[in-house]
C-alpha cells in the first residue's frame, strides 16, 4: 500500500466529518484554515526536510509519489492539511457547543 493511498482513506474521512459537520451549521473561517495550512505548511516542510535530512526518518521510494518539496515526499503534507482542517472546525463545534 503506498502513502498516498493512506492518505485518500484519512482525507475522504475528514471530507466526510466536515461535510456533516458543515451541515449541521459548524462553519469555521475558511480564512483561518488557509492562513493555518499556510504557517503549519512552512513548519511541515521545513522540519521534515531537516528530519528526513539528517537521516533519521526515510521512506521507501516505491510506496511514494516521488514528488518532493526539498526532501520531503508530498505525501507528508497530507497531515498538514488535515490538521488545518480539522482544528479549526473543532474549535468551531466546541465553542459552539460550550456557549449552548
Amino acid at each position: 500500500m503506498t502513502y498516498a493511498l493512506i492518505n485518500l482513506w484519512f482525507l475522504v474521512a475528514l471530507a466526510l466529518i466536515a461535510g456533516i459537520a458543515w451541515r449541521s451549521g459548524v462553519k469555521p473561517r475558511v480564512a483561518g484554515m488557509v492562513g493555518a495550512f499556510i504557517v503549519v505548511g512552512i513548519l511541515t516542510a521545513i522540519f521534515d526536510n531537516a528530519i528526513i535530512g539528517f537521516g533519521l526518518v526515510d521512506y521507501d521510494p516505491e510506496k511514494i509519489s516521488g514528488i518532493r518539496l526539498g526532501v520531503a515526499p508530498i505525501e507528508d503534507f497530507a497531515y498538514t492539511l488535515a490538521g488545518a482542517v480539522l482544528v479549526p472546525l473543532l474549535w468551531t463545534a466546541l465553542g459552539r457547543w460550550e456557549s449552548k
